[in-house]
């Protein structure tokens, strides 16, 4: 996954597209030395532990490598791990609530009920396949309907939806032209504001148009042979020369789009164009037309985030024929709504987005489809039932003693840095005593009672839920900001900081197995959950979230040469990563990754210090022949474990922010306790002299 540049997200590999993988913590068998208690367990997989790999050689390998030798990834999932274990247990609690209200009969008008029926219209395979394209019929036919480019403007503009997923980058995904983002201004955090970011591509990202690599020439093989198969599905003709009109217009659009790096670049975003200034600024779209069918008209102005990309793809709707545009409006409306079309449509969809693009054989089992298209819809209705259900008054008041412990060990780090200066370092401790921080789920729930859902028009009811959350977002614009807001359902297995609102989220999801379990080892704890908490703190301290100060406010409060030396620390952590390499020819791109890596090194020294403590000054106990510190990093290492299919790793390092999760497991090297506790020495793979190892808070 990847996160949208003022939502930094945290977690990689989540658990879309990853299958299921226990990790099974043995019971605590102490030594003689040992007074763990004997009802606590290690929380360490100590069957997944390859004695054979040198801790110093391959980190990861050693604390999983047994795990991956038996590890198959299931032919629905593109990849396997540990965070399967909180995903699948996640899944099937929301399997039992979701089923048991749709074999019932709620309260009409409840939020019971349009759960119910939203599950049960997804889960009518006959009637689906009896309406055929007729539900999306009248979409097609406006688009067909399209004289002149005024009218394409307002269409697009009509089509225009709110990303609300903080996983998401810079909407580089979204098959619209553009997408839009509402939050804070940048400088003024007084008030809510727009954020207009550029879309329009079906593929990941630009690199698989413009990418010499073979494999995304394969990719591209196959995705204009998906377009033209989608068209002729739905019997429009001249699909093949359809398909290479439509494939050749989002290589335009692909060519106009920032990269990743750049929109990662808050400087490089803060653009507040107001809303007259686009035809200048941006000629060639009517933006009048699109504004006012976007419901955009009366804001003053808008954050273009990647205003050359913009400024881009506007030329386009003016340069490209209009026919083109109609076509490429068409195939996105059946491509984005596949999923709720006969069976046809929807194995053509997945043959291309998860079979070619993630080398995943199969689709998921029809339930578990429609339990995700629920919880996309009506995710806080199903939360509020999930958290009252599943997530007791004991886990969110342990949780939220273990993130005050960590809250209050950054400050104390803060103050060993001998290289910031006095004024830096009270600000940032004091951005660490405003964080807020939510666990488990929000103090307020989405209000759903102004939307239809319908037990006989799946595709109707998803266009109308993504309606609504639309219109949610517009009117938040020009309001001030809810400080308090999730931007995270509570059955996500993630975390999230948000720069902007200087939070913190912890969904009840998360709060389980293997990340957090209360009846084991301290050590397990601070080492699995304690560092996705310490992550999520330390993403106020990154190189993006360092720009914006307590209040959430872009603004510089670093003096020049604490920002220099900062600076330095992120180039040598973007060289380490650099130097991976996942397939043969393929490294990681540090720069693009740089934002989590920090996190993840802060994140997990923050743990640590956390841990040792919390020891009180004693040492840990001996449990299973490892110590405490030694548990400590396993539970860390474990929690990343993973397998992945070569298409589906192809595809993270080309998007993602994040680096795959068996790297994420190396960033041990860098803390100088892991050395005595592994007895890592020179000569050693991961091995790094103590000056050479990256240091950032």
């Amino acid at each position: 996954m990847r996160r949208h540049p003022l939502a930094i997200a945290t977690l990689a590999a989540l658990a879309i597209g990853l299958a299921a993988c226990e990790r099974s913590p043995s019971s605590a068998e102490t030594t003689p030395a040992a007074t763990a208690a004997a009802a606590t367990t290690i929380g360490i997989d100590l069957a997944g532990i390859d004695q054979a790999v040198k801790p110093g050689d391959d980190f990861e390998a050693h604390a999983n490598g047994a795990w991956a030798a038996k590890a198959t990834i299931p032919d629905d999932r593109s990849s396997i791990g540990a965070f399967l274990v909180a995903f699948e247990k996640a899944e099937q609690r929301q399997k039992e609530l979701v089923q048991g209200l749709a074999a019932s009969s709620p309260a009409a008008g409840s939020d019971e009920a349009r759960i119910a029926d939203y599950y049960n219209a997804f889960m009518d395979e006959a009637g689906i396949e009896a309406r055929g394209i007729a539900p999306l019929q009248p979409e097609l036919d406006a688009i067909a309907a399209i004289a002149d480019k005024t009218a394409l403007a307002a269409k697009l503009g009509a089509d225009l939806r709110a990303d609300v997923d903080p996983l998401n980058a810079t909407d580089l995904t979204t098959d619209r032209l553009f997408g839009l983002f509402v939050s804070q201004g940048l400088d003024d955090p007084s008030k809510n504001i727009g954020y207009l970011l550029q879309g329009g591509l079906g593929m990941p990202d630009r690199d698989y148009y413009l990418s010499g690599d073979k494999e995304m020439a394969d990719l591209r093989d196959k995705y204009r042979a998906y377009i033209a198969a989608l068209l002729r599905q739905a019997g429009i003709a001249d699909a093949e020369a359809k398909a290479k009109s439509i494939y050749a217009l989002e290589e335009k659009i692909a060519k106009a789009h920032a990269p990743i790096a750049d929109t990662q670049d808050v400087h490089k975003a803060n653009h507040v164009w107001a809303l007259a200034d686009f035809a200048r600024r941006a000629p060639g779209l009517d933006w009048n037309a699109y504004f006012e069918a976007a419901g955009l008209d009366a804001q003053p102005a808008l954050d273009v985030w990647q205003p050359d990309a913009i400024g881009g793809l506007s030329k386009l709707v003016a340069s490209e024929p209009l026919d083109a545009w109609k076509d490429w409006l068409a195939f996105h409306a059946l491509d984005r709504n596949a999923a709720l079309l006969p069976k046809a449509f929807a194995d053509l969809a997945f043959g291309f987005h998860g079979t070619a693009l993630q080398g995943t054989p199969k689709q998921r089992d029809r339930w578990k489809r429609a339990i995700g298209a629920v919880d996309g819809a009506l995710g806080d209705a199903v939360g509020k039932l999930y958290v009252a259900k599943y997530f007791p008054a004991a886990s969110k008041q342990r949780i939220e003693q273990l993130v005050a412990n960590l809250l209050a060990v950054f400050p104390e780090r803060i103050d060993k840095l001998d290289w910031m200066s006095a004024e830096t370092r009270a600000k940032a401790k004091q951005k660490v005593a405003t964080m807020k921080v939510g666990v488990g789920y929000p103090d307020a729930w989405r209000d759903y009672s102004s939307l239809e859902i319908r037990a006989d028009d799946a595709l109707g009811n998803a266009q109308r839920a993504e309606l609504a959350e639309y219109r949610h977002q517009l009117a938040k614009l020009g309001q001030a900001p809810d400080k308090g807001e999730w931007w995270m359902t509570p059955q996500t297995v993630n975390a999230v900081n948000l720069p902007l609102q200087n939070a913190l989220n912890f969904p009840a999801a998360i709060l389980e197995p293997p990340f957090f379990d209360p009846n084991a080892d301290d050590a397990a704890n601070y080492g699995a959950i304690g560092a996705v908490i310490g992550h999520e703190i330390s993403h106020g301290f990154d190189n993006l979230g360092a720009e914006f100060d307590a209040d959430g406010r872009l603004r510089n409060w670093w003096t020049p040469a604490d920002a220099e030396h900062f600076k330095a620390a992120g180039q040598k952590l973007v060289a380490q990563f650099d130097a991976y390499e996942a397939l043969p020819g393929l490294h990681l791109k540090g720069e693009q990754e740089l934002g989590e890596n920090i996190a993840d090194l802060a994140g997990l020294a923050v743990a640590h210090d956390a841990y040792r403590k919390s020891l009180d000054g004693k040492e840990a106990p001996v449990i299973d022949g490892l110590s405490g510190d030694q548990r400590f990093f396993l539970a860390y290492a474990q929690a990343w474990r993973s397998k992945i299919r070569d298409a589906a790793l192809r595809a993270r390092i080309a998007t993602d922010v994040h680096a795959p999760a068996r790297f994420r497991a190396q960033i041990v090297r860098n803390l100088d306790a892991w050395y005595p506790a592994f007895d890592v020495q020179p000569g050693q793979q991961l091995y790094l002299a103590p000056e050479q190892r990256v240091k950032v808070w």
